[in-house]
């Protein structure tokens, strides 16, 4: 089967990058499991014969557990059930590093009134790893806490917890949220001046000073966590923390409907917690911060398509990012971003393009060179790109072919170049298919039910990944397996046969599994210690438990893995069940030298002695445990590693703004209407005069001597507006000389929404703020999947960018 894209017609969303500095796409320390009554009860209808894209010579390595392991793990095995629990959604939040404590706030899905009458909402907590949970509903009064934002932790190691009543707002002058200093182990009740509309928001560093949005588009501040609160700003729109205690809203004058659909908002900051504020942008549709970088978007002139602004310097000053124009039915993104650059995706012309180009910035985020064409970007909000942490440089995304086939590629350097990803040798294709890789399943594939988890990689287990995905000529829409990469997914293999929920614990020297299965119940847990070479099977409950998700400390580090789940209690209704294991007294002996071996990222066995392992110009050799050692890395495992540096070579160079790279050649070439080699840009408020040979370096590329191709930024005499001045419609005069610069980037009306409480953000509208939204977005599509297409792969392309097929290592530039 191949998937097709329709249009899905529901409210335009418009998602922001997350406040505060470091871009995350998620929140890793809260996780929510829903049930549904009906689940629980006993299922006599003929099981669904599973069905896999192709035929495989995969067998999976299984190895007994022996007497001892047996024994070993049954003595630490500690499940809790939750009688008379009658919520329908469990949310489970780990408080502070390496601390063990949980809470597990339960929820109920009902009305509000008739929450009231007959509901319940209760507070768990475990300060063991989830061994032990005790009912501590009484510390908050026994009170109703929000679902959709009722609980919040603090940042790092920090011990605050925030939780946020459910209170009417008609009958009640002011809400009520619950702070503990103690990891909840006590809870002060404190009474607002005013009802929030969202999860109230920690500084990144500092978490005595809070921000909250009220149901009347005020903005509070607190800076005694919580105890008092001052109203600095009404009318607002979205904020977010930038560096600092620097803070960014935007906002619209009083009695003004509608300001952010006509781009009539404004954009402020303040830098001393709101007792002055500077307007630093006006007339804007909306803005974001990601990594340092500051985006805005402004209509120029009245009813002209909007052009974005971008800032480096906390607002100090604007320039035009220089980007392809789009109309008014596409949108862009931001996929991914960090200290030094941003991955852009712009939409393709078209209604139903349902792809686009991925752009990369330059250490400015105003240049941008093409990355990748035809990427997928569909569903709601959903994009497959993702950032494989375990390895630098690494990134995963899904390409819409013209054919309409979907598939996976791969770039090790930081999107200078993309390749298919190699198929695996434990698995084949079968005698028809013409071109064998393996695809992986992201974001469209999780929001479609096909495969139950995202791909997943740490920073403390280099190198490790772990995705669903199948082998083929495209991807498939059937049962995906199991895939491990050991080498940051340069080679793979098949792990695992069929859908699982898995998790790295141990810096990666443990990984679990648990089935995938929607109409059938579990009660065993596999688990790896040669990073999914072979499995061993332990049943970790004598009564199965219909599965609802795995809970493990964030950071891969811990030992213990929380499963969660449902099964009838006595009185035939449904109950919450958890079970933790505890593999710390499994793998008992602590790792030490000889466990080791030194490993060089990125290396080739072909590749030339001086070059091999050079990616963004530099080496990097890795201390990473032996795969056939069967130790425990511990708690204060560190990653340990050494960097040298490389030669400049082609592939630390993208092509330039107007440049592309030729097919099948690392060369850039100027793109056929550029008119010459010097290009006039506005930065700063000064015309300055860019002369190229096609080439600049990767930001954060640290590689030293070879290859330089000349590059030269000349100020011209004359200036191009005050880059002191917020910009505004009309603010930068354009020349005829310059309107092919111009970047149009005009997109579907949207709403900032809360990525968690979508439903709550389309019905009131001004609820509309998030903290953990990961990228601009303006437009709302649908991933659904249809008949298989037996249509022939499509021919190879020359324009820039392109899947290359016919190339050996098949690179997309």
């Amino acid at each position: 089967m191949i998937w097709r894209l329709t249009i899905l017609a529901v409210a335009c969303l418009l998602v922001l990058g997350e406040a505060g500095a470091p871009y995350l796409k998620r929140d890793t320390r809260t996780v929510t499991f829903s049930r549904s009554v009906m689940d629980a009860q006993p299922s006599y209808s003929r099981r669904k014969r599973d069905a896999w894209s192709a035929k495989s010579n995969f067998i999976a390595c299984k190895t007994p557990l022996s007497i001892r392991e047996q024994t070993v793990l049954e003595s630490n095995t500690y499940e809790t059930g939750f009688h008379g629990d009658d919520g329908s959604t469990f949310t489970l939040t780990w408080v502070g590093d390496g601390t063990g404590v949980i809470l597990v706030l339960s929820t109920v899905s009902a009305q509000l009134d008739s929450f009231y009458e007959g509901g319940s909402t209760r507070l768990y907590r475990s300060a063991d790893y989830g061994k032990s949970f005790h009912d501590i509903s009484h510390a908050i009064n026994n009170s109703f806490i929000r679902k959709d934002f009722g609980i919040g932790v603090g940042p790092g190691n920090s011990q605050q917890v925030i939780l946020t009543a459910e209170l009417p707002s008609t009958k009640t002058p002011g809400g009520v949220i619950f702070t503990s200093v103690d990891s909840g182990v006590t809870f002060k009740s404190v009474q607002l001046p005013f009802h929030p509309a969202q999860l109230v928001s920690f500084h990144h560093q500092n978490p005595l000073y809070l921000l909250a949005i009220s149901t009347d588009s005020s903005l509070w501040l607190s800076q005694d966590f919580g105890n008092k609160w001052s109203k600095i700003h009404e009318g607002v729109y979205y904020f977010t923390w930038g560096r600092g205690i620097t803070l960014f809203l935007s906002y619209s004058l009083e009695g003004t409907a509608e300001a952010d659909k006509r781009g009539e908002l404004l954009l402020r900051r303040t830098q001393d917690l709101g007792r002055t504020f500077t307007t630093i942008a006006q007339n804007i549709f909306t803005f974001g911060y990601i990594g340092r970088f500051l985006f805005t978007s402004v209509m120029e002139k009245q009813g002209s398509p909007r052009v974005i602004y971008v800032s480096s310097d906390q607002g100090d000053h604007f320039s035009k990012a220089l980007l392809p124009s789009a109309t008014t039915e596409q949108f862009y993104s931001v996929l991914d971003g960090d200290e030094d650059m941003i991955f852009m995706h712009v939409d393709s012309p078209g209604d139903q393009s349902y792809f686009g180009t991925v752009y990369t910035s330059d250490d400015r985020g105003i240049l941008y060179s093409k990355s990748l064409e035809r990427h997928l970007f569909g569903g709601e909000s959903k994009s497959d790109f993702t950032n494989v942490t375990s390895l630098r440089g690494v990134y995963l995304t899904n390409i819409l072919k013209e054919d309409e086939r979907i598939c996976s590629v791969i770039s090790f350097n930081k999107g200078g170049e993309w390749r298919s990803i190699k198929k695996p040798n434990n698995v084949e294709c079968g005698g028809s298919t013409k071109r064998c890789y393996l695809h992986i399943h992201g974001e469209h594939s999780h929001y479609s039910g096909i495969s139950p988890m995202l791909p997943l990689s740490s920073p403390s287990a280099i190198g490790l990944v772990i995705a669903h995905g199948s082998v083929g000529e495209s991807i498939s829409a059937s049962r995906p397996d199991v895939y491990v990469s050991s080498d940051g997914g340069y080679n793979w293999m098949c792990a695992l046969r069929g859908p699982h929920h898995y998790s790295i614990l141990d810096s990666g020297g443990l990984i679990v599994a648990v089935e995938a299965h929607r109409d059938r119940q579990v009660q065993s847990i596999k688990f790896s210690t040669d990073e999914g070479q072979c499995w061993k099977t332990y049943n970790f409950t004598q009564q199965p438990i219909f599965f609802a998700g795995l809970a493990s400390e964030p950071g891969s580090k811990a030992m213990n893995i929380s499963v969660f789940g449902y099964r009838p209690d006595d009185d035939a209704q449904p109950m919450w069940v958890a079970v933790t294991i505890d593999f710390e007294q499994l793998v008992t002996r602590e790792c030490d030298e000889q466990d080791y071996v030194e490993w060089l990222a990125h290396s080739d066995e072909d590749g030339a002695f001086e070059t091999d392992g050079c990616v963004l110009g530099y080496k990097e050799k890795f201390r990473k445990l032996k795969k056939l050692s069967v130790c425990r890395n511990g708690w204060d495992y560190v990653v340990s590693k050494q960097q040298s540096p490389c030669p400049c070579s082609r592939e630390d160079y993208m092509c330039d703004y107007g440049y592309y790279r030729h097919e099948n050649s690392s060369e850039c070439v100027k793109q056929p209407d550029l008119p010459d080699k010097t290009l006039e840009l506005c930065l700063n408020g000064e015309m300055k005069e860019l002369q190229t040979a096609g080439y600049r370096k990767i930001p954060s590329d640290k590689c030293e001597g070879g290859f330089s191709p000349p590059r030269q930024m000349d100020v011209a005499k004359k200036n191009c507006g005050d880059p002191s001045q917020a910009p505004s419609m009309s603010l930068y005069p354009r020349s005829p000389n310059q309107m092919w610069l111009q970047v149009v980037i005009s997109v579907s009306v949207g709403i900032i929404a809360l990525a968690v409480v979508i439903a709550v953000a389309i019905t009131v509208r001004r609820m509309n703020f998030t903290q953990r939204a990961t990228a601009y977005r303006f437009s709302a599509l649908q991933l659904k999947e249809e008949e298989q297409c037996a249509s022939p792969e499509s021919r190879p392309s020359s324009n820039p960018g392109s899947f290359h097929e016919d190339s050996d290592d098949d690179l997309i530039a």
